[in-house]
């Protein structure tokens, strides 16, 4: 069945155009063009700041207590650690050749880091700095996911179209999945009883039992969407209570919003070139979607479903965080 919910876009429209109040949320954008991060008001879209990074920043992530955010910046083989509310950088740390994304566990203690070039899931440990494990999984691991527990990593190969069970603990290499083609993200769901895996070129996502390992259901968007550009899916979001789950779908320039009980589309969200990276606001009633291709940032009312603005930022945006100041 096709999507014909209709999103009214503004996406023609600047940020200077609008005359919202700030907010008390910042989105930290990375640029892989760039070698920055960009600080973006919430609510206005103003640009706010620029961080200046090691070259292509990619994956993002938060420090358990929200403190910290971590980037990796893939072309200096490092993960960078930043102050949320001082916008400082705190630490450089050896990451291996070319993270993409990363995963923090629960405790704070590790990230695991995919090495894109050099076909391994890398565990840092963040209090000595070193790697303490090196799994080898399939070729140009990209996705990467913590269970809650901390005791189960889940990373993708998008080359072998593989997802890889890896024990947190031991990095023991429990088993390897065929997925659809060119998986690229991994989200753990239902206190961590299930595994979402995206796949970018199927256009669908490998639903997972994570004790079995089993995939027991398969979402396929192209049944839900008849478009000229391809239909792809990339990064996913879950609102904390899960009734919401979000997809960036890539080059089918739209983040389609799932009902989790159903499998089903609900709605979809129009959105720049090639978007990417998604993330929501720590209220969750703002979505922001990166697009690479147009260089730009939009975002989303969620109370409203309907796009509020585009922030042209240049360059390739990749990922977007969103944090209280």
């Amino acid at each position: 069945m096709q999507v014909k919910l209709f999103v009214a876009a503004a996406l023609a429209l600047s940020s200077c155009t609008f005359r919202s109040s700030p907010s008390n949320d910042q989105v930290f954008v990375s640029n892989e063009a760039t070698g920055s991060v960009s600080i973006v008001d919430g609510a206005t879209g103003e640009v706010e700041g620029q961080l200046t990074t090691g070259p292509r920043p990619r994956g993002m992530a938060f420090s358990p207590d929200g403190k910290t955010f971590y980037v990796a910046a893939s072309n200096a083989n490092r993960i960078e650690a930043w102050g949320v509310a001082s916008h400082k950088l705190l630490r450089y740390y050896g990451s291996g050749s070319d993270p993409e994304r990363f995963a923090v566990s629960p405790d704070g203690k590790t990230i695991y880091i995919a090495n894109e070039d050099h076909s391994a899931v890398s565990f840092l440990d963040l209090a000595s700095g070193r790697i303490t494990h090196e799994v080898a999984v399939g070729p140009e691991p990209e996705g990467v996911g913590v269970s809650p527990d901390g005791k189960l990593v889940v990373a993708t190969s998008e080359t072998a179209n593989l997802a890889h069970f890896i024990d947190a603990t031991t990095g023991k290499l429990l088993d390897s999945v065929p997925v659809g083609s060119r998986p690229r993200f991994v989200m753990f769901l239902n206190g961590g009883r299930t595994v979402w895996v995206s796949s970018e070129q199927r256009g669908t996502i490998s639903v997972f039992d994570a004790a079995t390992h089993r995939i027991v259901h398969t979402i396929d968007l192209n049944q839900d969407f008849d478009i000229p550009e391809p239909v792809q899916a990339i990064e996913m979001r879950a609102t904390h209570d899960q009734k919401r789950i979000f997809v960036a779908m890539g080059r089918s320039n739209r983040v389609a919003e799932l009902d989790p009980q159903t499998y089903a589309v609900v709605r979809w969200f129009p959105t720049g070139e090639r978007t990417w990276g998604i993330g929501l606001s720590p209220d969750e009633t703002r979505l922001y979607a990166a697009s690479g291709l147009s260089g730009t940032m939009t975002i989303v009312d969620l109370v409203r479903n309907k796009v509020e603005r585009t922030v042209t930022l240049g360059g390739r945006p990749w990922g977007a965080l969103a944090a209280l100041r």
